[in-house]
This record gives structure tokens, C-alpha cells and sequence, in this order.
């Protein structure tokens, strides 16, 4: 989790960057941005900071070639932490690699904001961080200025809303040998996304635990939904308890060990091997590692529980979730009515 609580905004540079592809202008301002007012620094640090606040997802730098230093904005970033008074300089050079990367001809331009903040906090470690945003969505606003006896108002045809941020990374002073620690925001659509975390940043997923726990669960239910009746006769009511028995062990238990998982969740040696190799071609095919064992993260359980549904679907009549014992609903066809049905047991009415 990131919390501003006690960060400061120590410097911030502005600078307009275009569409490269649409002939649009890169514009570069020759000194930092002078932030004297308490309340504009207050409305800076809320706008650049608060949609950070529920991240708990991060990422960090790389490059095709492996070659780290290859990859621009992690390189002056490197240059920044080693000597801040470099910070403007390099923020142009950060600029010009965005404009380089606007040739789509979707991607709209924008102020970039370059930041140096003090003492913001990941996970409650307080670090010094590079923050880099772009804001491209403009609305107009009203004004009303009260006079003596009367009221005047005006307007800004294109304002900026501080309560959305278009675009946004947070690259933390820690873990630079694997590519500094990367928190990322993006409002935009996906081609927008994929050049900003693709092509400008050059992002991927840190392998820690969140991320480990996150994967598993993510293709654990992709093997149960997709993939496991290719091999198997297996009805819906066995695929949500197997589902149900994930989210269970994933809820239960402080560490991950995968054959524990495998016997417990899945306990059919069959299924075990079937899983294991959609294991190696998820790994494989995505150019990922799957952790045998890591420390379960309990927010990616909480996210990824959503998305584990437990509902049998009957026609358009009926909703049937399933929380708990299976063996509590049966299934069976009635030929009088050519339909088949659900018995289900209990013992109270609610």
C-alpha cells in the first residue's frame, strides 16, 4: 500500500508533449515549476498521489535486450537518485522519450509533470520517488466572483480535473538492481495503456508474493473453467467446488506450497499431472515463473475471490450459489417434464 501522509513535493517540472505522429509540438520549459502557494502544493500532492493509494500491485523496469540501462526513463531515473540536481534536465530527456513514443495517431497530448518526492511510503518503508504523469483530459469550469452588491462568472474552456488522473507512475528508490520498485496508473483505453507501460515505460510485474498469489489463483480457475472438462467428465457443480476449495485454501493458509495445494484442492493424481503441465505451458507461453512456494498475499486472494463465481446459472429462472458441501445438490432429469433439475438439501430456512 502507498500512503503521502508524511511526503513531500520537493521539485516538479512541466512540459507540453505532443502527438510526434500528427506533427504536434513538444514544448520544454527551461526551469522547474516554483510551487510557493501551500494549497496549490496541497491539490499537486492529492492529484498526483491519492489514486495511488489502493495500489498494491507493482512493477519494474527492463528491457529487450536485457540491458537494464538501456531503458530510458529507468536510466534517468538512475541519474536523478544520484544527483537531484540533475532532476530537470533529465525530466526534458524523459520528455522527449514520450514524444518519440506518441506516433499512434490515438494518443492525445498532454502537460508531463516530473516530481521528486521525500518520504512517501510503500508497504512502510519511507523512500524517496521519482513520480511521472500526464494529464490529457481537459473540462471546462465555472467561476462566480462575488462583488460588492453583484456577482460576475467565467469560465476555463479546458481546465484540468485533479480528481482524475490520466497517467501516472511512482518509481521508488529501492530494489535497483531489479529494476527500481514501479507503481503505475492508467484511466485510458488499452492502446493508450500498452504504449505508456509497453513502449514509454517498459514495464513488467515484480515476482513477489502478491503477483505469485495473484498468478496462481488467476490460472488455477483458467484450468478449472476452460481446460479441465477436455480431459474430464466433470459437471458444474464439481468445477465450483473445486473453485470454492481454492479460494478456501488460499483463505486458510499463510503459505503457498504447491503439491500441498494439488492434493488438497484438486487430490486426483490425474488432475494433478493435467494441472501441473497447464502449469509449464502457462510459465512457457507467457515467459513467466510460477513459485512451487511463496507467502500468500491476502489482497490478491480478496481481488481474485471476485472473480471466482460460484453460481449455477438454470435458464433465465433461477440462481443457485454454491458455498459449501456439494454433496448437498443433486442433480437429476424428470422425463415427464424433459427437463433436468437440482434437488438441494438443508436443514433451516433463512
Amino acid at each position: 500500500m502507498i500512503s503521502f501522509f508524511e511526503a513531500s513535493l520537493f521539485e516538479v517540472s512541466v512540459h507540453k508533449v505532443g502527438n510526434k505522429l500528427l506533427d504536434e509540438h513538444l514544448s520544454l520549459s527551461e526551469h522547474p515549476l516554483e510551487v510557493d502557494d501551500e494549497i496549490l502544493d496541497g491539490l499537486l500532492m492529492n492529484y498526483f498521489l491519492k489514486p495511488f493509494e489502493k495500489t498494491v500491485e507493482t512493477y519494474r523496469f527492463y528491457h529487450p535486450t536485457e540491458d537494464r540501462n538501456l531503458n530510458e526513463v529507468f536510466h534517468f531515473a538512475e541519474i536523478i537518485f544520484n544527483d537531484k540536481s540533475k532532476f530537470h534536465k533529465s525530466s526534458q530527456e524523459i520528455a522527449k522519450h514520450l514524444y518519440d513514443m506518441s506516433n499512434h495517431p490515438k494518443i492525445k497530448s498532454g502537460e508531463l509533470y516530473v516530481c521528486y518526492f521525500t518520504n512517501l511510503q510503500i508497504d512502510g518503508e519511507l523512500l524517496d520517488a521519482i513520480g511521472i504523469f500526464k494529464s490529457e483530459s481537459k473540462e471546462p469550469y465555472l467561476k462566480v466572483i462575488q462583488q460588492v452588491n453583484d456577482f460576475e462568472i467565467s469560465y476555463e474552456q479546458e481546465a484540468i480535473n485533479i480528481k482524475k488522473l490520466d497517467k501516472g507512475c511512482l518509481i521508488f528508490n529501492v530494489e535497483k538492481e531489479e529494476g527500481y520498485r514501479v507503481a503505475i496508473v492508467d484511466q485510458t483505453n488499452s492502446t493508450e495503456a500498452a504504449y505508456w507501460i509497453d513502449n514509454f515505460l517498459k514495464l513488467k510485474i515484480r515476482n513477489d508474493n502478491y503477483t505469485q498469489t495473484n498468478t496462481v489463483l488467476k490460472v488455477y480457475k483458467d484450468f478449472v473453467t476452460h481446460k479441465i472438462d477436455e480431459e474430464f467428465e466433470i459437471s458444474k457443480t464439481d468445477k465450483i467446488d473445486l473453485l470454492n476449495k481454492s479460494i478456501k485454501y488460499f483463505k486458510e493458509k499463510e503459505h503457498f506450497d504447491f503439491d500441498e495445494f494439488s492434493n488438497e484442492v484438486l487430490a486426483n493424481e490425474q488432475g494433478i499431472e493435467s494441472f501441473k503441465k497447464f502449469k509449464r505451458n502457462y510459465e512457457d507461453e507467457y515467459d513467466a515463473t510460477i513459485g512451487d512456494s511463496f507467502s500468500i498475499s491476502d489482497s490478491a486472494v480478496k481481488k481474485q475471490a471476485r472473480a471466482f463465481k460460484s453460481v449455477l446459472k438454470l435458464d433465465k429462472n433461477f440462481h443457485i450459489y454454491i458455498h459449501g458441501n456439494k454433496e448437498l445438490i443433486e442433480k437429476g432429469y424428470d422425463e415427464q417434464m424433459k427437463m433436468s433439475y437440482y434437488k438441494v438439501f438443508f436443514r433451516e430456512e433463512a
